[in-house]
């Protein structure tokens, strides 16, 4: 943003918004949204994704918003979407890292701890805690089909962006794949689809503008994302 040629306000949301689920994810997002002085910008850009469906029905006030079209975050540090379809292709089972994820914490804490998905059906719970309350048999049942979220992968991907300040994350990465005895990958990250979204102008080809009194929906097919007409309901008085 120091090198784009418009003045750009940053505003960073709380991490972890994606484990409340899609509707709680909305509303704290629209939020936030409604407490923007909009006369102050011509536009609102979003350094989201599609995220499991957490920007279906978000909708633009007097501003458009801008949104990459892409289904995850990794999209972003990948510079394109043909670009994360081909990575993902090649490394299927295949765990993403990033600094910016690193150095920010890997878990959720305090209030939105507990108003997780996984909270709420126990999944953030230890095999430890399960085997005390279920027992044996049942701990290692629940732990397999609902706690353990890393049991579809077999590889780390470190995602190398050009910032990190040593090779201090790559390192923690490589060790923590040689202790799960899975493989590790490192990639170049692009900004080149950051710097788009923040530089503008904005391809509809990569990005989604939502125009004042529309809402995002997602559109299943190569476009990912679309808007339409938010459907208000006014209420009137019966005389």
């Amino acid at each position: 943003m120091a090198r784009s040629p418009n003045q750009v306000d940053l505003e960073f949301i709380p991490k972890g918004l994606h484990d409340l689920g899609c509707v709680e994810m909305v509303k704290r997002l629209q939020e936030v949204l409604e407490r923007v002085d909009e006369s102050r910008y011509e536009a609102i850009l979003l350094g989201y994704a599609l995220c499991n469906n957490g920007l279906v029905g978000l909708h633009a006030r007097t501003r458009p918003l801008i949104v990459p079209r892409a289904h995850d975050c990794i999209t972003l540090f990948l510079g394109s979407a043909a670009r994360y379809t081909e990575v993902f292709n090649n490394n299927l089972g295949t765990y993403f890292k990033t600094t910016g994820w690193m150095e920010r914490g890997e878990t959720i804490s305090g209030e939105l701890k507990q108003l997780t998905v996984q909270s709420k059906l126990g999944m953030d719970q230890s095999y430890e805690q399960l085997l005390a309350k279920y027992g044996e048999e049942n701990a290692k049942y629940i732990w397999e089909t609902m706690c353990d979220v890393h049991r579809n992968y077999t590889q780390f991907t470190f995602i190398e962006m050009g910032l990190e300040p040593d090779d201090s994350f790559e390192r923690r990465v490589r060790e923590d794949a040689a202790a799960r005895g899975w493989k590790f990958l490192k990639i170049p990250g692009d900004m080149g689809l950051i710097l788009r979204l923040v530089n503008g102008p904005w391809d509809d080809k990569e990005f989604l503008t939502v125009p004042p009194g529309h809402r995002v929906v997602a559109s299943f097919d190569e476009r990912i994302i679309t808007t339409e007409i938010e459907k208000r309901i006014e209420k009137t008085e019966e005389s």
